[in-house]
């Protein structure tokens, strides 16, 4: 899908999970943000045109990712949009504002992402628009998180608790676009690729600095944990003493697509190249440390 078109699904499978014919790589890609499956309800209770309701999307990172299974990786992905359910982020991170009746006392609504207007819910799509007309029920909040984020969960605790057993070793590369003009962390020069370990805390360091090698090598000017150190995905699948990692990578939008208009550039295939090979470099890495331990 391209441009301002919204694909309108009602009855879509919400999770993509593609499996290799057999796991070679102690490795799990996901794609939390590239859902562009908008249910018709969601569209009609937004306040947004088309176009500025895509803003939160990573749009097309589950195709730039698209070889992982082929290289013997599985890859999940989200089908539902980020506008309509964010996976990384916890449960109940739920904004009281957006709501007509009282939430639960388990509900986060003091997060800093819920204060950003970017909770499980968000209040405003990536840009700051506000998203809906009205107040939306906590019955709506209970349905999508049953139905969708639990779902999603579900499928990468198992792949991560798969792959732990067979290699016992995991690696999972949550994978993301950025806005352009994001600054790296000398402040000065924009980034192009962000790896994000919250700050050392879910990713081994030689994991980080073979990503970003081999990334620096082709090019790309690579910033770590600035200004993007990692969600919810990262912090709680990351543990590296367990033998399970996280890395969060974030990717300029404007090398592969056009922002205004989303379309792909030219440079789409090349980048998905890149990245190809990105999943085989870490792949064969976390395989030697896995043999290490």
């Amino acid at each position: 899908m391209d441009g301002s078109d919204l694909s309108l699904s009602a009855n879509t499978a919400p999770l993509d999970l593609r499996r290799p014919a057999a796991q070679l790589l102690p490795l799990v890609v996901a794609s939390p943000h590239s859902g562009s499956d908008y249910p018709p309800e969601f569209v009609a209770a937004s306040r947004l045109d088309p176009l500025t309701l895509r803003r939160s999307e990573d749009a097309f990172v589950d195709e730039i990712f698209a070889a992982a299974p082929q290289l013997g990786a599985p890859m999940l992905a989200a089908r539902f949009p980020r506008a309509y359910l964010d996976v990384n982020r916890e449960a109940w991170e739920l904004d009281p504002a957006m709501f007509a009746d009282a939430l639960p006392d388990y509900v986060n609504a003091r997060s800093p992402r819920v204060r950003m207007g970017l909770g499980t819910i968000a209040r405003v799509v990536a840009s700051g628009e506000e998203i809906y007309g009205g107040k939306l029920s906590f019955a709506d909040a209970q349905e999508r998180i049953e139905q969708l984020y639990r779902p999603y969960h579900a499928a990468l605790t198992r792949l991560v608790e798969d792959t732990s057993e067979s290699f016992g070793f995991c690696l999972v590369v949550d994978c993301h676009s950025m806005p352009s003009g994001m600054q790296g962390s000398n402040g000065r020069e924009p980034a192009d690729i962000v790896l994000g370990d919250c700050h050392g805390a879910a990713c081994a360091p030689q994991i980080v600095e073979c990503a970003r090698r081999y990334l620096t090598q082709r090019g790309f000017v690579v910033t770590l944990n600035a200004p993007y150190a990692g969600g919810f995905t990262t912090g709680h699948y990351g543990r590296p003493r367990r033998g399970r990692h996280a890395l969060q990578i974030e990717i300029n939008r404007a090398i592969y697509m056009d922002e205004r208009s989303y379309h792909r550039r030219p440079g789409f295939a090349q980048l998905s190249e890149e990245m190809a090979g990105l999943v085989a470099r870490l792949g064969a890495f976390t395989q030697e440390l896995a043999q290490s331990c």
